[in-house]
């Protein structure tokens, strides 16, 4: 009994120093300090007492492709709690101990523009400010506080910026919970739009091929999951100060001054679907009414299959004319009424929007609703499968550049 008690007493020993070695070492936040990282995640936070816990925890638990956790001090993170009137601040540095990341929470009270587009641009400008210049060039990243990231979102934003990108723009998702509790015609709603959009952004793809944005992809930008590179972000100055829409406007400056903007659909953020959002007018506004009114009208951009395929066909086909120093004559083909003034500093988003504005087949007219989707997706799908079978073929290019702006001229 004696030696069987002393057996008993060194595996128990072994045991807790195994525990102890297997262990992980928590870093607290002095020994760490944001700027010495070279990717900082930017978060407005405005009264997310009930949600900030949720989303640096999901920043917790960020590993690689592989699995392997990010390594502590990857990536910092910054959180600006602005014009708060709850424990947001309080609740985000309680749990800045069990992190495994340097975590700063910075609180301002906005005076002149105190909104979410706001709050996000000066978020990211604090961040910015914060960066040390390192081996290889610093990253600016986004989320919302009310957002959850995937396990791998740092890991696949740095994958596509270092393949080229300099601006990733994630894939949002709607947290399942939240969505199903605003009732099935809502959810419906929701699946019909989602459908629409996939196809929508097919036919884009596949008439307007953006070398470095390729299907399969999306076409939205949202501040719920952004990253861009330090010199994209400074070469345009920042996020502009809109209100609202600051994400995707920001977006588009990249792309208008040339930087490589990814769509990319497998980075990707749950996000809220409450409908007592933080800014008037926002998506949790917009939300509401459609609860309340299931047919009230889609978003303006979304428009029927056969404008989806002439704009994307138009744009596709002034595009690959602008590359080759051939833009008179592609203005002309697509519609001689329109006269053009070529210019040694014209970009191609100078003249798409002209053309946009001024030629009457690329107005943007009435309002799609819920009830219009099932016969625009069957409509999109009949038009899809023409043109994948074209882009499989060896006349596909010649189709792109000549009858398909012919054909939907007709």
């Amino acid at each position: 009994m004696e030696r069987a008690g002393f057996l008993f007493a060194v595996i128990e020993r072994t045991r807790m120093q195994k525990r102890a070695v297997d262990s992980p070492i928590i870093v607290q936040p002095a020994v760490m300090r944001i700027r010495q990282c070279r990717a900082i995640v930017a978060i407005p936070a405005r009264n997310e007492a009930d949600r900030i816990s949720r989303c640096l925890s999901a920043l917790a638990v960020q590993r690689d492709r592989l699995g392997t956790p990010i390594a502590a001090g990857d990536f910092g993170v910054l959180v600006l709690v602005n014009n708060t009137m709850d424990q947001t601040a309080r609740t985000a540095r309680e749990l800045a101990a069990a992190l495994p990341y340097p975590l700063e929470v910075l609180e301002v009270q906005l005076s002149q523009n105190a909104t979410a587009g706001g709050a996000r641009r000066r978020a990211m400008q604090e961040a910015r400010e914060r960066l040390t210049t390192v081996a290889g060039e610093s990253i600016l990243l986004t989320t919302d506080a009310d957002s959850v990231v995937t396990p791998s979102w740092f890991a696949d934003n740095m994958s596509y910026l270092a393949d080229g990108a300099d601006c990733v723009a994630g894939y949002i998702d709607a947290e399942p919970g939240e969505i199903v509790s605003h009732g099935a015609a809502f959810l419906a709603r929701g699946r019909l739009e989602d459908s629409y959009l996939r196809l929508v952004a097919e036919i884009y793809a596949l008439c307007d091929p953006r070398p470095h944005d390729p299907w399969p992809n999306h076409r939205v930008s949202s501040g719920a999951s952004l990253a861009v590179t330090l010199a994209a972000y400074d070469a345009i100055g920042g996020m502009p100060d809109l209100a609202l829409g600051e994400d995707g406007a920001f977006t588009e400056l990249l792309d208008q001054s040339g930087f490589k903007v990814r769509h990319a659909l497998d980075v990707s953020v749950l996000t809220s679907c409450r409908l007592d959002g933080r800014a008037a007018g926002g998506a949790a506004d917009t939300m509401r009414h459609r609860r309340d009114e299931p047919d009230a009208p889609c978003d303006a951009e979304l428009e029927t299959a056969l404008a989806t395929l002439r704009r994307a066909a138009y744009c596709g086909f002034l595009r690959k004319a602008f590359g080759e120093n051939a833009v008179s004559v592609a203005i002309n083909r697509l519609s001689g009424a329109i006269g053009f003034r070529n210019a040694p500093d014209v970009t191609f988003s100078d003249i798409w929007t002209d053309l946009e504005f001024r030629h009457p087949k690329l107005q943007r007219r009435t309002q799609l609703r819920p009830s219009d989707l099932p016969r625009e997706i069957a409509a999109a799908t009949f038009i899809l499968r023409h043109l994948r079978s074209r882009s499989k073929s060896a006349r596909a290019d010649r189709y792109l550049r000549a009858a398909l702006p012919a054909s939907v001229d007709a």
